[in-house]
């Protein structure tokens, strides 16, 4: 190999029955399939394998209709471990190779690489390495296919042309070399069509892709970074819009910007394009920093993990570390570090904080190894409920990053920012020798003036692209009167000078795409009054208020409801108790709430409208599918949160967050739950029983030992998930069946939970749980019935419908529902359907003024007629009124008298 032209590798082919694989990167371009038909001249016997979707304009190309020629398989349909060598054309970074990156791990793998990208961390090291500081991939290969005199038919000529055409931008790149023109001039004497070149690489613009050229140009905005004069550009589309490279070039014409960088949302992804015309910006370097890679002059990245608005600010954070004076950990870390022992109490804990006034203490083991961190309001808080003798391991934050005294500061930053991490260990060997806390971070990027919009309530980047972007979700998912009446909301709050904001659960789903119309509304300002002035200006609304606690209900007509509350702040006197409330901002409301799923809030104001806010990673829980408490003593305060947590785990089909989940398991350690009210525990055993799985969330609460707070007898084995899986089909059919009968579905699943229990332990358990006199009744009496019920009808062969009615008349639809499902023979389940379907309907036609016209004297007698003329009509004796008059004369009417 030299400077001047790549030379032919040694190539050694694979015993038969061996796989080689090439492929590229993610998001393919022209110069990476170029590159990838080129190679497979060199590896006649390889594969070719995509690893994710190409370019969408390669699939509109006719390289379509040509590349059935070629070897290509689908990802899906490669033996990852058969695979012995691994051919890697325009890129060697792993995370770029999608999910042939676990080829890497074969046992024996022979890597060969062919590339035109810079080093960078983390490449991947080949037995061939041909490596070239060309404009293209394909220059490469072409030089060595020229060297080998390997033919080349125009068609392919003509693919591998477009590689060299676009990765050079038609040759205007400064990344552009000699060879790179001398490539090309050979792929034209193979018969290269430089016409179909010219209409791929410069063809007009779709409607599509004008529109989003027009967004980026009107967002697009000047920045300054030590010297350095950049532009920053985002768009959004619901759809993916092919050739963004193509429309930061016309930008960068347009304008005679010289370093440029766009940020587009589409499809669900945020894609980055970074160009630049000058040798002091690597863009290969920022790109990488956000998840991508290129060379110098244009690099590219698909960023994960951030919304549009937080991936434009960690960009503007990237490029002031990149382009402005390097700064370390060490550089900026405070110390020496002051921390405590695990078992160290609340107090003591309490103690160090005053007395070296910090705000985050470190938690080492005897050897002085850092295991968590503890906030001061986090010990507070505890102090505050009584708690100055427990160790500080049962409330300190397991959960945590730490970086080396040479980590960068967007490592750094990183922790703090994106992971909300109040303070950064910096360690040697596992023990601190300083820490960064939040508050250092703050103040180095203010001295910067780049505070990031999401430390900064209000902020304006903080809105930008999120407005669009959730009025989209909303028009999708919201019908238009819901939508209309939240933009009468905020204009309402407008007239008034209010903040109104929609929140909680309503806004969490919106996201799940779940349905979900049940609206609470936030005020920042006075929300009786403004429920007040909303219901007059109104037709047909009413409105409730409470005004203990400031809030109101808004009545539309056929009682659709929304409830309106005055931003708010709460605390708790002891644990367990309901919260004092007092008013506040939407900030502080939204921190009160139990979990960062429900702490988003929608502004409704007519200025922002659409805007989401998201104080606390909320969205990022959402797309992660994690449930995590706010604060540390979240279930010491309120231990119900336990239950909703569970309630969220299961039915979002989400995770419950490794501290959530420590600090739930010590909350049943020390029996926090004892100090609930009946009435609220049963709240919750309710609203998990309402569930369309309750099960799941039963055997939750079964391993994190939560039943015991019910009753401790409780279980929930596999013989209870068997029955409650066949309350599920019963009930589906009763719901089926008789879709205008109400009863309490809840209750069924709940006799099956007490199943178990004798008389003395579900008395026990309703005293526990402060249950209604007629829960009571169905729980205590009526479940004594149908257990002798039911061994009745098991053990009577050829048991009369009158039989079953007898039995049956008097319990609750819940209790025979719950009869249904605990019995399994078929038999039973049909006589106790029937009840519901026939039985349970039927009556004599005779009431008690025919039977004084036939003669009879009124008194007790008439009850027995009455009950054995229902008895004759279920068993099917009689079936007509003069068939019941006859039964009454022969068995009731004297022989004198007839």
């Amino acid at each position: 190999m030299t400077t001047d032209q790549a030379r032919p590798p040694s190539i050694e082919p694979l015993p038969e029955g061996e796989l080689e694989v090439i492929t590229t990167h993610v998001n393919a371009d022209f110069d990476a399939v170029a590159s990838m038909i080129a190679s497979s001249k060199l590896y006649p016997g390889a594969v070719m394998v995509f690893p994710g979707s190409q370019e969408k304009n390669l699939r509109n190309f006719y390289i379509q209709s040509m590349m059935y020629l070629f070897n290509v398989v689908r990802v899906k349909d490669v033996r990852m471990g058969d695979v012995r060598r691994l051919i890697l054309v325009d890129t060697r970074q792993p995370q770029r190779i999608g999910q042939l990156a676990g080829i890497l791990d074969n046992p024996g793998l022979s890597v060969h690489v062919y590339d035109h990208h810079p080093d960078a961390p983390g490449d991947i090291k080949g037995e061939v390495e041909i490596v070239q500081p060309v404009g293209a991939t394909v220059t490469v290969l072409t030089e060595i296919l020229t060297q080998l005199n390997v033919p080349l038919s125009p068609e392919e000529a003509t693919v591998m042309a477009m590689g060299i055409y676009e990765d050079t931008g038609s040759f205007t790149f400064r990344s552009t070399t000699p060879r790179d023109y001398i490539s090309a001039a050979r792929l034209l004497e193979k018969g290269a069509d430089l016409n179909v070149v010219s209409e791929m690489i410069s063809r007009e613009l779709t409607v599509d892709q004008l529109n989003l050229l027009n967004e980026l140009l009107e967002s697009s905005q000047t920045h300054i970074i030590n010297g350095v004069e950049l532009a920053i550009a985002s768009a959004t589309s619901e759809q993916y819009i092919d050739e963004l490279a193509v429309l930061v070039h016309k930008i960068m014409d347009m304008n005679s910007i010289h370093v440029m960088f766009a940020l587009a949302s589409m499809d669900g992804r945020i894609y980055l394009v970074a160009r630049s015309r000058i040798p002091q910006v690597d863009v290969s370097e920022i790109t990488s920093l956000m998840g991508g890679g290129g060379h110098p002059s244009a690099a590219a990245a698909t960023v994960k993990g951030l919304t549009l608005p937080q991936a434009s600010s960690k960009l503007l954070q990237v490029l002031n570390r990149v382009l402005g004076p390097v700064r370390t950990a060490k550089d900026i870390m405070a110390y020496p570090v002051i921390s405590v022992k695990p078992d160290s109490t609340l107090t003591e804990a309490r103690t160090a904080l005053v007395r070296y006034d910090i705000n985050v203490l470190l938690v080492s083991d005897d050897e002085d190894k850092v295991i968590g961190y503890i906030s001061r309001q986090n010990v507070a808080k505890a102090l505050y409920h009584g708690l100055p003798g427990y160790p500080v391991s049962e409330f300190m934050n397991p959960e945590f990053g730490v970086v080396g005294p040479d980590a960068t500061f967007a490592e750094i930053q990183a922790l703090i920012v994106d992971q909300k991490q109040r303070v950064v260990p910096v360690t040697v060997d596992g023990r601190a020798v300083g820490v960064i806390t939040r508050t250092d971070l703050l103040n180095i990027l203010a001295s910067e003036a780049n505070v990031p919009g999401s430390l900064i309530e209000g902020a304006a980047d903080y809105k930008t692209g999120r407005t669009k972007k959730i009025l989209n979700l909303m028009r999708e998912r919201l019908p238009r009167d819901v939508l209309d009446l939240l933009a009468d909301i905020g204009r309402t709050a407008d007239r008034l000078e209010f903040g109104a904001y929609a929140v909680g659960g309503f806004v969490r789903d919106l996201f799940l795409r779940q349905d979900n119309l049940d609206i609470d509304v936030v005020i920042e300002g006075d929300a009786i009054r403004f429920a007040e002035v909303f219901a007059r200006a109104h037709d047909g609304v009413r409105v409730r208020h409470h005004r203990k606690f400031n809030t109101s209900v808004l009545i539309f007509p056929e009682n659709y409801k929304v409830d309106v509350t005055t931003a708010r702040l709460e605390y708790y006197e002891e644990p367990g108790a309901l919260p004092v409330v007092e008013g506040g901002s939407i900030r502080l409301d939204l921190y009160r709430r139990d979990f960062t799923i429900n702490t988003l809030a929608i502004r409704l104001n007519e200025s922002d409208f659409g805007m989401v806010i998201d104080y606390f990673r909320g969205l990022k829980d959402i797309k992660d599918g994690y449930v995590r408490v706010l604060h540390n003593l979240s279930f010491v305060e309120d231990p119900t949160r336990v239950f909703r947590a569970i309630r969220f785990e299961q039915r979002f089909g989400f995770k419950i967050g490794k501290l959530t989940l420590n600090l739930i398991q010590n909350a049943v350690k020390h029996d926090f739950f004892l100090k609930l009210s009946g009435k609220r525990l049963a709240g919750e055993v309710r609203l998990i029983l309402r569930e369309d799985n309750p099960a799941s969330a039963l055997a939750r609460m079964d391993d994190l030992d939560l039943l015991k707070f019910i009753h401790p007898s409780l279980k929930f084995d596999r013989s209870m998930a068997e029955l409650f899986g066949r309350i599920k089909k019963v009930q589906a059919w009763f719901d089926l069946t008789y879709l205008d009968e109400a009863y309490e579905a809840w209750l069924v699943y709940f006799l099956a939970l007490i199943n178990v229990l004798d008389k003395t332990a579900v008395s026990d358990c309703c005293r526990r749980l402060s249950l209604l006199k007629k829960e009571r009744q169905v729980l205590l009496e009526e479940k004594l019935q149908a257990h002798k019920a039911l061994g009745h009808i098991n053990r009577k062969r050829n048991a009369r419908p009158s039989d079953v009615h007898i039995l049956l008349n008097g319990l609750s639809t819940e209790t025979i529902l719950f009869m249904m499902a605990k019995t399994t023979r078929d038999e039973t389940i049909r006589l106790l359907s029937s009840y519901f379907t026939t039985l349970k309907h039927v009556k004599p036609e005779l009431t008690g003024e025919d039977l004084i016209a036939m003669g009879l004297e009124p008194g007790p007698q008439f009850k027995n007629i009455l009950n054995e003329l229902q008895k004759a009509r279920l068993d099917g004796e009689v079936s007509s009124r003069s068939e019941e008059e006859a039964l009454v004369r022969s068995k009731f009417i004297p022989a004198e008298k007839k």
